[in-house]
């Protein structure tokens, strides 16, 4: 299927490894100019190469971050097209190991660089009248995890974001929707200490998802087909949430 991607042009953030990695290559395989964005400089770079894409340094949890990411994305692929926020998980912890501050870093760098982000690029799609928005969650916005406050609390946050805003701007052709990974294979398992083993047990599909698994669902959204879904919120987690 030809998903009419060819010459768009993609911003996917937190690039340098695992889910962004992932989406950043599948956008690129479908023909789109693909920028990434993370804070690790060496990693990124690499990555970059590897996708096939051009790198920008960032730290989006810092005020302005946003703003010079997307002037230099830009200014580089001549608009954005598509726009992909997807951050780092946050911290684990349950309630009482969490300091304010560490609350207030996680909204800054979950929440604030979500907005920021969309702030800045929804012009452009909308004055071009096509655009596709997608925000990585997780399936703790659904269903709470073990260990996960911070992302439990915050996160369910983020479809509200993407139900009120989808209804304001789909008559402009802009598609705003959130994407759910549930166990996946990424670096992100390995320093939680999840236990593949026993996390694909919960799993009706009885093992975890692979990067690509997920990135094929961004892509889809990312296409011409998929102009008429707006506004939802998509688990690709081999049933976890239908089984609990």
């Amino acid at each position: 299927m030809d998903l009419g991607l060819n010459n768009k042009s993609a911003l996917v953030t937190g690039a340098s490894r695992g889910l962004g990695k992932a989406i950043a290559a599948a956008l690129s395989a479908e023909g789109a100019k693909v920028a990434i964005c993370a804070r690790d400089t060496a990693r990124l770079e690499a990555a970059a190469k590897e996708v096939g894409a051009i790198a920008f340094s960032a730290d989006l949890s810092q005020p302005g971050a946003a703003d010079s990411v997307l002037q230099q994305a830009t200014d580089k692929l001549g608009g954005i097209d598509i726009l992909v926020v997807n951050t780092g998980g946050p911290p684990a912890g349950g309630f009482a190991a969490i300091s304010g501050d560490a609350w207030r870093a996680a909204f800054e760098g979950l929440w604030m660089s979500a907005v920021d982000l969309i702030r800045g690029a929804l012009p452009g799609m909308r004055q071009r009248r096509w655009g596709r928005i997608m925000i990585v969650t997780s399936v703790s916005a659904k269903e709470p995890l073990p260990n996960l406050m911070i992302s439990n609390a915050l996160r369910p946050g983020l479809h509200g974001l993407v139900n009120a805003l989808s209804r304001e701007v789909a008559g402009e052709g802009v598609t705003v929707n959130a994407i759910m990974p549930g166990y996946t294979l990424t670096e992100r398992i390995r320093e939680l200490g999840i236990d593949e083993r026993e996390a694909a047990a919960q799993i009706p599909a009885r093992r975890m998802g692979r990067p690509e698994e997920f990135a094929a669902l961004a892509a889809f959204l990312a296409s011409e087909q998929a102009g008429y879904i707006s506004g939802q919120a998509v688990a690709c987690d081999g049933g976890f949430l239908g089984a609990i």
